[in-house]
């Protein structure tokens, strides 16, 4: 591992994972695997983990879910898509919410069986259906086209008939290319964090949609996607920067600041992470790679800073 301590004003540090060291060590026996091979030209984006442990990988050529068993590396499609793509995912009660990108969907899918249990059409227009999270007892679905977060409530456990659409208002002001994007709550559950990916803001939202911005002390999110929360602890991914950025968060969400960014020699693009035991797991989107039939697309897994 090799440290980096970065200018002073920028209060963080760089920290440069992965190399043969790593790789060795990850074959020896009982280590789960280091990396998870995905299907040729399935173009991962989102990321769940549940129990068992199977991580689940969504696809944005045409929605399908890939299974993966971490401890050894392998799977298999778990569920046919719809011919839209599946972003973000999050794992409920057995069930697994897909985000539906330019579908402009929802569709909630039984994690035993891949069936579909229900979808949501959120939009008529033109969409980008994200990213999504639970809390305060709904799915909180972000739209990177347009100023709205998308609310199924799940009142019992039950899924509802319709979701609810809710105008984003204050701080947060859509400008061209991609907006809202990950989605966390805040650390004391009475709010929601959502990233800007093309400004670099983050920001925190009420559940009636108006937002705050976020006091990151001079630092930006540029290119933020995915949002993972620990405690009082923040991770996001910043994609096409190839790197995780650790911030520490007060209680209601509305500070932060930057402690540490890691990057990793295998990442090619993450989108997102989901956490088991000590790891983070990230799926190379490699938005900046010219997808085919034929691209050979990874997860990787690094130790959780």
């Amino acid at each position: 591992m090799k440290l980096l301590v970065v200018a002073p004003a920028a209060l963080a540090l760089v920290v440069t994972l992965g190399g043969p060291a790593g790789a060795a060590a990850d074959r020896q026996p009982g280590r789960f695997p280091r990396s998870i091979s995905l299907p040729d030209g399935f173009q991962p984006e989102g990321i769940a983990i549940g129990r068992g442990p199977y991580a689940y990988v969504g696809s944005m050529a045409d929605g399908s879910i890939y299974r993966a068993d971490l401890r050894t590396g392998r799977g298999e499609i778990f569920s046919r898509g719809p011919g839209t793509p599946a972003l973000g995912l999050t794992l409920d009660h057995g069930r697994l919410f897909v985000a539906g990108g330019t579908g402009g969907d929802l569709r909630v899918l039984d994690v035993r069986t891949g069936e579909a249990l229900a979808t949501y059409r959120l939009t008529g227009g033109p969409a980008f259906v994200n990213d999504l999270t639970i809390t305060h007892g709904a799915a909180w679905i972000t739209d990177s086209t347009n100023p709205v977060l998308y609310k199924l409530p799940l009142r019992g456990g039950k899924l509802p008939a319709a979701a609810r659409r809710i105008r984003l208002t204050g701080d947060l002001v859509y400008h061209k290319g991609f907006n809202a994007n990950g989605i966390t709550p805040t650390p004391d559950g009475r709010g929601l964090l959502v990233v800007q990916s093309n400004t670099g803001g983050l920001f925190r939202v009420s559940r009636s949609g108006r937002t705050r911005r976020v006091d990151l002390h001079g630092e930006s999110l540029k290119e933020g996607d995915g949002l993972l929360l620990r405690g009082r602890t923040l991770y996001a991914v910043q994609n096409r920067l190839n790197t995780v950025t650790v911030l520490r968060l007060n209680e209601t969400g509305t500070d932060g600041r930057v402690v540490r960014r890691v990057t990793d020699r295998r990442f090619d693009v993450p989108a997102t992470m989901a956490a088991f035991r000590d790891r983070l797991y990230l799926p190379n989107a490699r938005f900046d790679t010219t997808p085919t039939a034929t691209t050979p697309y990874t997860a990787v897994a690094i130790p959780r800073p």
